[in-house]
């Protein structure tokens, strides 16, 4: 579903990004694990298509994303780690206006929005303009937009920040449907015990460089992922 190959990102001199190779295949969770400024935004963001890079190539469903950008964000949902929505619009103008984008039809969106805002809770708060909605209100408002046109892709950064555990229990169960379904995830996150509960394979990031990517049983061991982690980042820093 998602191929990354060689993808390296400069800033200047410096590689933001250095030499990356990911391979998610349909029905898979793929957690990304790194501090901040280990590179996992500026991937995540060139998945997306929202950010040019200097060399190797994505694929999205085999469609290279600088030969066809339009064709790979169509079955693409990107949700970035604090959602910039419009905030003069009312929620459901909104997902009304995400839905026209992807060219979702009345039915279709009718029945999405109903199930995924009565899910977190939201529908009475629909009618209100974004700007009077809390930073969780406006995450959840986010993951139903991301999930309004079906995408066989979604690409989140640090999804669970800002949600109650209810939403965030909600939200799981929504990630794994989509890969029941044949679609695959692609999240970052600091929250290890998440990535250790919920992940299917997970890659370890370290100053643009891919640490170690596996299944939790690869890259684990016998140790919590935590405890890999640890080690990982004072193997990098010797």
């Amino acid at each position: 579903m998602l191929e990354i190959n060689h993808y390296t990102k400069r800033y200047g001199d410096k590689k933001a990004v250095d030499d990356l190779t990911l391979h998610i295949a349909p029905g898979e969770i793929y957690g990304f694990i790194g501090h901040n400024g280990a590179g996992k935004t500026t991937t995540l963001k060139a998945c997306a298509g929202i950010l040019r890079f200097d060399e190797g190539e994505i694929k999205i469903g085999g469609i290279n994303i600088k030969d066809d950008p339009l064709a790979c964000k169509k079955i693409t949902a990107y949700i970035p780690d604090n959602p910039d929505l419009y905030d003069f619009m009312s929620g459901i103008k909104y997902l009304n206006f995400i839905a026209d984008i992807f060219e979702v039809g009345e039915k279709e969106r009718g029945e999405r929005i109903k199930k995924y805002a009565d899910m977190f809770e939201i529908t009475p708060d629909l009618s209100q303009p974004i700007a009077s909605y809390s930073h969780g209100m406006k995450q959840k408002l986010a993951l139903i937009s991301a999930w309004i046109h079906e995408p066989k892709l979604i690409i989140m950064d640090e999804p669970f920040v800002g949600l109650d555990p209810k939403a965030s229990h909600l939200l799981k169960g929504m990630m794994r449907s989509v890969c029941d379904n044949g679609g695959a995830i692609f999240f970052s996150t600091h929250v290890l015990e998440v990535a250790q509960k919920l992940c299917d394979k997970v890659a370890i990031i370290k100053g643009g460089k891919l640490i170690r990517s596996g299944t939790m049983d690869e890259v684990r061991g016998d140790d919590s992922l935590e405890d890999v982690f640890l080690e990982l980042e004072d193997d990098a820093d010797a």
